[in-house]
Parts: C-alpha cells; sequence; structure tokens
C-alpha cells in the first residue's frame, strides 16, 4: 500500500513539473520571438529611413527646375514609384513632387504677385511588409527656387475635391491623373481637407481622373466611346491660368444578397384509393372498383380506415378537407382528422367538432398549427348494413411556399448613370447575374445607390413580389438582403404596391380590383404589401384600392399595362 501511494505521488511531481518546464520553455520562447521581432523592425525602420534619406539628398541637389517625376505635374526624370531592395529587405519608394502655392502672399486668385506656383512640395514615402502589416517612413520637404524669386509656370490648375456621400471632406484618397498627350500619369493623395491641388497641369483636354480608396467606392471621369458617346463626366479639360475644379463622392463599399422564391401559393393533395397504397391502417375495409369499402357481404356492419399522412413541403397554412363518396340510404361515413402518426386527435381547439366528426365535406383546417402538425391523417368509419358506403377519394387543401428557385437569371442595374449612348441611358453599374444552385448569391463591393432587380428578355418569370419594392436604396458600407417572388411570365403582367400615407408603411391585406372593358380582376396585398397581376392584356385599366381603416383609392384608366408593369398606389 505504501508503494502505491509513493508511485502516485512521484507521477503527480512529474506532470506538475512538466507544466512548469512548459510555461517555462513557452515564456523563453516568447520572449525570443519579441526580440527578433523587433530587431527585424528595427533593421527594416532603419533602411527605409536610409532610402528616405538617399532620395531627399538627391532632390536637394537638383537644379529648381529639374525638379520633377515622370509624368508627374511638374514633369522631370526622377521615378515616380520604384522598387529598392536593401540589406535583403523589399521595399517600394514613392516620389511625389508638386507646386506649392504659400498663404502669405495670397492663394489662387488672390495671389498678390498673380503667381501660386511659389515652390515646390517634396515627398517621398518608403514603404514595406512586415509581420504586422504594412509599415511606412515619410519625409516632406519645401523647397525654394534658387534665385529667391518665383517664376510663372505654363498650364493651369487642376483642382479634385474627395468627398463622401454625405459630402465631408475626404481625406487620404487616392486621386490617379493620366493625360497621354500631355504625358501626365501620377498617382497622389488628397490631403486633410479633401483636396488635391495641382498647379501647372499642361494645357489641354483629356485628363481622366480616378479617385479610389481601399474600402471605398470609386469615382472618376469617363473617355467617349461607341457605348458611351456622351460621358458625363467627362474627362477634364485644362487652360492656361485657368483653375478646373472638379468633386468626386466615394464611400464606404457594402453588399446586397438577392434571394429568388416562388411566392405562397394554394396547393392540394389528393389521396385515389385505387389501390391500398393510400391507407396507412384499415379494419374490415377494402378496395374494390376504384374506392374504399366495408368488407364482406351483407350485413356489412362497420370498417375503417386511416389514409397515409398528408405532409406538403414548405406548408404554410392548412385550408380544407374535402372528399368524393357514395353513401347510399342507409350507410355513412364519418371523418376526423388526426396528427401524422395517427395517434392523437386534433382537439377541437384548433378544428371544432372534430371529436364528433364530419359528415359533409369541408373541413375547415385553417385553425390547425402547421408547427404543431406538420402533417396530419384522416381517419374515416364506414357504416352500412345492407348496402356498404365507398370513399373514391380525399382531398387535402393548403398553402405552401416560398419554395426557393435556384439559377434564376436577373438584372441589377443601379440608378446612377455616367452617359448615354446609342442604346439610351449608361448605368455606372448594371450587370447580368443568376441566384445559382442555392437560390441565392451575394453581390460584394457596391457603392451606395438604389438598385433595381428585372427579369431579362427571354425569361421564365415575372417579379410578383419584393420585399421592399424595386428599386431599392443601399445605404454606404450597409449590408442588405433582397428577397424576390416570382411567377412563371405573362407577355403583360402589372405588379401593385400599397402604402400607408401616414407612414409610408407597406400595407398587407388590401383589396385591389382591377378592371376594363370585359374583365374584372381582384387580388389581395402579400406580407409584402403588393399584389400581382398575370396573363393581362396590353391595354388600359382603372383599379380600386380598398382596407378598412383607410380612404378607399380609385382611378380610372389611369394603368397602362405592357410588358412588366409597375404601379404604386398610397391609401
Amino acid at each position: 500500500m505504501r508503494n502505491s501511494h509513493e508511485r502516485g505521488v512521484t507521477l503527480l511531481d512529474t506532470v506538475v513539473g512538466t507544466a512548469l518546464m512548459l510555461l517555462i520553455f513557452l515564456g523563453i520562447y516568447a520572449a525570443f520571438q519579441l526580440s527578433v521581432d523587433v530587431v527585424s523592425t528595427n533593421k527594416a525602420r532603419a533602411g527605409a529611413i536610409a532610402l528616405v534619406d538617399e532620395r531627399m539628398e538627391y532632390l536637394r541637389s537638383l537644379p529648381y527646375g529639374s525638379l520633377g517625376t515622370v509624368g508627374g505635374i511638374p514633369p522631370g526624370s526622377i521615378v515616380q514609384n520604384e522598387n529598392v531592395t536593401l540589406n535583403g529587405i523589399s521595399y517600394n519608394r514613392r516620389t511625389l513632387i508638386e507646386y506649392y502655392d504659400d498663404s502669405k502672399d495670397g492663394s489662387g486668385g488672390g495671389d498678390s504677385n498673380g503667381i501660386d506656383a511659389d515652390s515646390k512640395i517634396a515627398k517621398v514615402d518608403v514603404s514595406w511588409t512586415s509581420r504586422f502589416g504594412t509599415r511606412d517612413i515619410v519625409a516632406v520637404t519645401r523647397i525654394a527656387p534658387t534665385t529667391g524669386l518665383e517664376s510663372t509656370v505654363s498650364g493651369g490648375t487642376l483642382l479634385i475635391n474627395a468627398v463622401t456621400s454625405t459630402g465631408a471632406a475626404l481625406a487620404g484618397a487616392q486621386v490617379s491623373v493620366v493625360n497621354a498627350s500631355s504625358s501626365v500619369n501620377l498617382t497622389t493623395f488628397t490631403n486633410a481637407s479633401g483636396t488635391v491641388e495641382l498647379i501647372g497641369s499642361p494645357a489641354g483636354s483629356g485628363y481622366q481622373i480616378v479617385v479610389s480608396k481601399s474600402g471605398y467606392s470609386t469615382a472618376q471621369t469617363y473617355t467617349a466611346s461607341a457605348q458611351n458617346t456622351s460621358p458625363d463626366p467627362g474627362n477634364l479639360t485644362v487652360s492656361n491660368s485657368v483653375t478646373t475644379s472638379s468633386t468626386f463622392a466615394i464611400d464606404l463599399l457594402g453588399s446586397k444578397t438577392i434571394i429568388t422564391y416562388s411566392p405562397v401559393q394554394a396547393g392540394s393533395t389528393t389521396a385515389l384509393f385505387t389501390d391500398s397504397s393510400a391507407i396507412a391502417t384499415s379494419t374490415n375495409v377494402s378496395i374494390s372498383g376504384s374506392a374504399a369499402r366495408i368488407s364482406g357481404t351483407a350485413p356489412y356492419g362497420s370498417g375503417e380506415f386511416q389514409t397515409t399522412p398528408f405532409a406538403p413541403a414548405y406548408l404554410t397554412n392548412w385550408k380544407s378537407v374535402s372528399w368524393s363518396a357514395s353513401t347510399p340510404t342507409g350507410t355513412s361515413v364519418i371523418y376526423r382528422v388526426y396528427d401524422a402518426a395517427g395517434a392523437n386527435l386534433i382537439p377541437d381547439s384548433q378544428i371544432p367538432g372534430n371529436a364528433a366528426g364530419f359528415t359533409s365535406p369541408p373541413i375547415d383546417l385553417s385553425g390547425v398549427s402547421t408547427s404543431t402538425y406538420t402533417g396530419i391523417r384522416v381517419d374515416a368509419i364506414l357504416s352500412g348494413a345492407s348496402s356498404t358506403p365507398s370513399v373514391s377519394q380525399i382531398n387535402i387543401g393548403y398553402l405552401y411556399g416560398p419554395v426557393p428557385l435556384p439559377n434564376v437569371p436577373f438584372t441589377l442595374t443601379g440608378a446612377k448613370t455616367i452617359g448615354t449612348g446609342p442604346s439610351g441611358t449608361v448605368h455606372k453599374y448594371a450587370q447580368s447575374l443568376s441566384s445559382g444552385s442555392n437560390a441565392s448569391v451575394t453581390v460584394p463591393n457596391l457603392e451606395w445607390d438604389a438598385y433595381t432587380i428585372a427579369m431579362p428578355a427571354g425569361t421564365s418569370y415575372d417579379i410578383s413580389s419584393a420585399c421592399n419594392p424595386q428599386p431599392e436604396g443601399l445605404s454606404p458600407g450597409a449590408t442588405m438582403t433582397s428577397t424576390i417572388y416570382l411567377l412563371p411570365h405573362t407577355s403583360n403582367s402589372l405588379l401593385v404596391d400599397v402604402r400607408s400615407a401616414a407612414s409610408g408603411a407597406l400595407l398587407t391585406g388590401a383589396i385591389v380590383t382591377l378592371t376594363r372593358t370585359g374583365f374584372s380582376g381582384t387580388g389581395t396585398t402579400d406580407g409584402c404589401g403588393q399584389a400581382f397581376f398575370g396573363g393581362l392584356t396590353a391595354t388600359t385599366y382603372s383599379i380600386s384600392v380598398s382596407l378598412a381603416g383607410y380612404t378607399t383609392y380609385t382611378a380610372a384608366n389611369a394603368i397602362s399595362v405592357s410588358g412588366a408593369t409597375r404601379y404604386s398606389v398610397t391609401l
């Protein structure tokens, strides 16, 4: 016993000792790793500083007139971007040189001597990639003319403003300026006021501007093309001694998920008694003449059977039970409704009178909970003497849906435009998409806009409802889900949405009546506050909309239906 105790203590000591050693070694390793990271970071930082200093000394050694970059404003022989390796570390070095307008003698048109190119600003940015992300060292210097006197430079001034969707100045936005005819090709960034001022821009047309920022949308000018013959905004033109100003709005990117369904629809399932396959259990019942009857011969007595379960997919609401039966004089059939297992009678609280049973169709199932009773069975008790009753079929009515519809093609179009062409308006965003095998597609990197989902020409479907109605606004940085309900396509259709005048909310349960000579159709707005009419004629219709508690809306000959037409009503 003593030896066993000593062995246990030794094992415990070993476990504790091992754990302590592990903690010590992990601490040593972490400290070592930290020291390596510190050394590596300091080494990379020292290299970056050296590269910045090297470039700054070189710039200061150049004549004032030679201070410029390839493709820059002012132009020169210095490369804007270059990759440099130093001490085994790869760096990117950017050099930016711009004219500077000193406010001490007035800015822009208010300059006391009419010269706004007072000096030059040189900025050198050296960046590298570390374990902790991208790091950089930046140095900025101002270089005055060597004579100490300002001199007039040719060209005009480009003033680019970057703002958000609300009009707030956006600092740090990347601005790309390209003009092939003037050999300008530069990239710079907006200052704290959200502006880039390029003094001395060569006079000429065709300045293409692109404003962007990581995680943001992009705004730009456009070059005329065969598809966009009148771009808006078009490329900018710079004139001598004139400031050309333009503002570009960009903001955080969002995303939109589109899900395609068929809407809730009426369905029915019929149990036919041509054989016993529709019967789950039975007592003294047989199949004869395509009907269920009491077995044997007169006098018959009674028999009973239960159907196999009715369990519709995507069940929304139970509606009714009906049947086709023959009950000669002196015979009867009593019907009752059970759960899917056939063990429990659905209570009278959900089907009034179910315990006693029913002899005349239909049985109202609208009060039956679809969450409790995802399936049901119908029980039939047959009674007869000299003859037997017979049941040829039992029908179940229900509502089902929405059902996912995969691989539905559609178009997604933004409201923003960038010009016009032979085909009409050119939208900034217009794409053909598909809901895919999962009946759902997510479109990333969308800028704030109002987007419309539509069915393309030759499609198999019409949009019968959409929560919310199209177009649907996407806010900056927002994530949105749009659920689209579809019905088989017809040449002419009408989608009506009904809203409250007081709150703007979509109204469910409004009765919508559509009429024309020889036609009258009625629909009820669904959970999305919309009613759909398919298979219409391309002509003019009158409309009436009513809902308890609201003033009835009527409009005679107000809707001209042609193709997929939409109409909005406010109560």
